[in-house]
């Protein structure tokens, strides 16, 4: 079935794009257009801009002065026959293009079926198609340069790598199994172990590069989280470098969640400023209140803030309380006031954590804090190097399975199980490493991967 959609952002802009995959694509591009010089698309035209009109023939209606553009599969985005119709942007000019291909053959596409389509013919693996909606998506260079290696094939190609150590192991074991009289077995055992041990290390360092992975690809959830007047949302406005949260001296000002992304040297923050923590009988600032600490649960990183201006009150032992077990960055702010916080203190009661302190009004201490948030996810550096670094929520848990899957047949080498044993886990290694390339996967799970792209894509 030949499919069409919108391929552009809805809105108003220079130029809007409807783009059509399938077998009968240009012959729907042929009738709905008409060229100034060319009667009609064809072979010689391929990948060729062809300036003229789009009609409606059966009511014989101008709709819109257009470029088009016909690609002959297989070189093209899905492999099929593709028409591309470059109109006037808008909201009316690409409707009224795209209701008229609907009406000539074509079915709007479904969210990701170009690019399954795509995924199905061959052209990309499973892993090289969910990088695509990831730079779609990505906030930063970092980012994006990310997704763009994994689209490349960097993840494809080690996955290869990993399955066809897998692949040599499983053909070992079923050697033994099949010939048991040939007196290889202890060759195959010692064998087995050193190539098990090798796919372990393979799947530990890409496991390794998760969390910096899932930093770059969905954001650092970052909480600031302190009492009423503290400056949590000066903060949030220094870090941005505008005036998003109102700034006042009256407590309970910020009543609710205010969320903003920023990019600090590459790492995309989704920084949410909090309403202050305190008993209040106002209704509408309590539930601010609770909202915050419900923040908290979720939270990557909180930035709590005190105020070194006040002593320590009992609003503060609760923040404390609840950011003990949560990776945090500790500000003391005002210190252009004098002082009345006991830094020695605070840092005895929050496990020695490093303190900065800040004035956050004059613009002391937000780069010491910029640089502590890189320090404690990247060891001071914040760089999408050259090696293949997991993005993928889905592809983490694959990877999960398929370390416990051999670490399981490494344990049953080595405790000389029965071969036919091991080769069990050694298969579902593979196949787990199998779901994220797409090798190995059901078609429901591909349904539900692709539904999260945006149509026309």
């Amino acid at each position: 079935m030949t499919i069409a959609a919108i391929s552009t952002a809805v809105g108003e802009a220079g130029i809007g794009i409807v783009r059509i995959s399938g077998k009968d694509a240009l012959n729907i591009g042929n009738y709905i257009f008409e060229g100034n010089k060319v009667q009609e698309l064809k072979d010689d035209h391929n990948r060729k801009l062809v300036y003229g009109h789009i009609v409606d023939r059966q009511n014989n209606q101008l709709i819109d002065e257009v470029l088009i553009s016909y690609m002959k599969g297989p070189h093209t985005y899905t492999r099929e026959d593709m028409v591309e119709v470059y109109c006037h942007g808008g909201i009316i000019s690409v409707k009224k293009v795209l209701e008229l291909i609907l009406s000539n053959g074509a079915r709007l596409a479904e969210p990701g079926e170009f690019t399954k389509r795509a995924f199905l013919n061959g052209r990309l693996d499973l892993s090289q198609s969910e990088a695509i909606i990831d730079m779609i998506r990505a906030k930063t260079d970092k980012s994006f340069e990310a997704s763009l290696n994994q689209l490349e094939g960097s993840l494809s190609r080690k996955i290869k790598e990993i399955r066809n150590i897998l692949l040599e192991m499983i053909a070992h074991v079923e050697v033994s199994i099949d010939f048991p009289d040939e007196d290889i077995e202890e060759v195959t055992y010692e064998d087995l172990e050193k190539s098990g041990n090798k796919v372990k290390e393979e799947l530990e360092q890409l496991l390794s590069t998760a969390e910096r992975g899932k930093i770059l690809r969905d954001g650092l959830n970052t909480v600031i989280l302190g009492k009423p007047n503290v400056g949590k949302s000066s903060l949030l406005n220094a870090v941005l470098r505008e005036n998003r949260a109102i700034v006042t001296d009256i407590p309970g000002t910020t009543r609710d969640i205010i969320e903003e992304y920023v990019n600090i040297d590459g790492i995309p923050l989704r920084i949410i400023d909090t309403a202050g923590i305190r008993n209040t009988d106002d209704l509408v600032e309590q539930i601010g209140v609770d909202k915050a600490k419900e923040t908290v649960e979720k939270a990557d990183l909180i930035i709590a803030v005190f105020d070194a201006s006040r002593e320590m009150s009992d609003e503060d032992y609760e923040i404390i309380e609840l950011i003990k077990d949560k990776k945090s960055i500790i500000l003391l702010n005002k210190t252009d006031l004098p002082t009345k916080y006991d830094e020695a203190y605070l840092k005895s009661i929050i496990n020695n954590r490093e303190i900065i302190t800040t004035s956050i009004t004059s613009g002391v201490g937000v780069d010491l804090l910029e640089r502590s948030i890189k320090n404690i996810f990247y060891s001071g550096e914040v760089e999408v190097y050259s090696d293949t670094i997991v993005t993928n929520v889905r592809h983490k848990n694959q990877l999960v399975k398929a370390l416990q899957n051999i670490n399981q047949a490494i344990k049953d080498i080595k405790g000389n199980v029965p071969i036919d044993c091991i080769e069990v886990d050694l298969k579902n290694c593979w196949e787990n490493l199998g779901e994220i390339s797409g090798d190995t996967i059901g078609e429901d799970i591909l349904d539900k991967i692709f539904s999260e792209f945006c149509i026309g894509k």
